[in-house]
């Protein structure tokens, strides 16, 4: 259906369980590998039927989840529904768009709580830490610490692209990785000391509303260090 339809979007639910059963029989070696930061072997998986609301299990599982379907579509969110007293059924959006992934987070921002992400909030959202790692409903409070990542991820983002990239390129990258909304991205753009957002034409944006898909973001000339040098995890760029 993805392949046949360039526009096309799809919503499956499902009960993780079903999979996770799938995958000790048809996958051990990969659910293995996804359940070890939990100290869990595939033939432990009965333990964790009283663990589906333990945050922890649902970072794990929602990995899980993405690398079960990442290859169904070109964007695909593996979000919980949220059910604090067990995270058993998952509603997946896939798409072939950026644009699709951009307005489906921005849908899970306006209908705060509905569902639920465990991990990362800025750009890089399935990396497991539990140190850092936290839940996250799309609701007012999250959003701030997703907005405090993004300032630490997209001029890192940038760099890696050489110092400039367009907004295009840098949508089409991202919106697999982050559960964070347009306007949030955007006003990390626009506030962020080390950035700027450049028109074809030539000239600075200065309100993130007014951000198009054909601009050009890059990180200025003179730079602060918090970004470029770990503040954030520690680790020299």
């Amino acid at each position: 259906m993805m392949q046949s339809f360039g526009s096309a979007e799809v919503f499956y639910t499902f009960f993780i369980s079903s999979l996770l059963a799938f995958l000790q029989k048809d996958n051990p070696n990969l659910l293995t590998e996804k359940l070890h930061p939990l100290g869990v072997s595939a033939q432990q998986l009965a333990v964790l039927e009283g663990r589906m609301n333990n945050a922890t299990w649902l970072a794990t599982a929602e990995r899980i989840v993405f690398d079960a379907f990442k290859n169904c579509a070109p964007y695909v969110s593996p979000f919980s529904i949220n059910n604090p007293d067990g995270w058993r059924y998952w509603l997946i959006h896939f798409a072939n768009s950026y644009r699709a992934r951009q307005e489906y987070n921005n849908v899970l921002h306006d209908n705060k709580t509905a569902q639920a992400h465990f991990g990362r909030l800025g750009l890089d959202m399935l990396a497991y830490d539990p140190a850092q790692g936290m839940l996250y409903l799309f609701d007012d409070q999250g959003r701030q610490e997703a907005i405090r990542q993004l300032h630490d991820d997209i001029p890192r983002l940038v760099d890696d692209f050489g110092d400039t990239i367009s907004l295009l390129e840098l949508y089409r990258s991202i919106y697999n990785k982050t559960p964070a909304h347009m306007d949030d991205i955007h006003t990390v753009m626009i506030e962020n000391s080390d950035l700027e957002v450049i028109t074809s034409n030539g000239a600075s944006r200065r309100k993130p509303k007014s951000i198009r898909a054909d601009d050009v973001l890059r990180l200025k000339r003179q730079r602060t260090f918090p970004n470029f040098f770990g503040a954030s995890d520690g680790k020299k760029k």
